[in-house]
């Protein structure tokens, strides 16, 4: 891993409306630089923490795309969260002073280092930055909710379009297409989230292209058919 110190970062970032709350001032934005004091390159393959590392920063992604991951008592990996630009790393330090799960770069990517104790700091000063880190963490529990509920009611291939759905929305939040998405995870990466094997998750892929939802060249997947991928999600539309 590659750490690159910084002068400036949020008051020129091209994500600061996805990373900090709206209204602020640029004068507040500039002092929000103080923040973030490195960037930080992670190659694919590589991990950003482990579990069990001490709790120190948060990292805002700022390119690329991770994993986040457990070792269940038999030893085997579950993966339980993937995670694009824009969004937060290791909240779930936090509550114990150490860190939960792994997180592992699925490509090359890069973060923003957020020291937590620098965050706490800044947010007594600015009230709206604490509203909405507290908005930010709000959500990731309803993330977690929201997964469960996926993994416990939902059909096979209800799953895997309702997956498919959400990384949709995601980029369209980013301004990105919503139509074309190019896939960081392996099928079984995507399977372990998902509690489908493998061979589930590529023959759904085959069927969903079959029935002209999607259009799939390897890890590029393009959704023809959202009206119908919505249906297969079981998602009113």
């Amino acid at each position: 891993m590659e750490m690159t110190a910084l002068k400036s970062v949020c008051s020129n970032c091209t994500l600061r409306e996805l990373c900090l709350p709206v209204g602020l001032t640029r004068a507040q934005i500039e002092d929000l630089d103080q923040l973030v004091y490195a960037r930080k390159r992670v190659a694919g393959g590589e991990s950003l923490f482990l579990t069990g590392d001490p709790f120190r920063s948060l990292y805002a992604v700022r390119s690329g795309f991770f994993k986040t991951r457990v070792t269940t008592a038999d030893g085997r990996d579950q993966v339980t969260g993937f995670l694009m630009e824009g969004e937060m790393l290791g909240i779930d330090g936090i509550g114990a002073g150490q860190h939960a799960c792994d997180a592992v770069a699925l490509e090359d990517s890069e973060v923003c280092v957020i020291p937590y104790a620098r965050l706490e700091e800044v947010a007594h000063r600015f009230e709206p930055l604490q509203q909405h880190f507290h908005k930010v963490m709000s959500r990731e529990i309803v993330r977690d909710h929201g997964v469960m509920l996926m993994l416990g009611s939902l059909r096979a291939e209800e799953k895997l379009a309702a997956f498919l759905l959400n990384l949709s929305q995601r980029l369209a939040v980013r301004k990105r297409s919503a139509r074309d998405l190019k896939l960081s995870m392996t099928r079984a990466e995507i399977g372990s989230f998902l509690g489908l094997k493998l061979e589930t998750v590529s023959r759904l892929f085959t069927r969903f292209q079959n029935d002209g939802l999607l259009q799939v060249r390897q890890k590029n997947v393009r959704i023809a058919d959202a009206e119908g991928l919505r249906k297969r999600a079981g998602v009113s539309c």
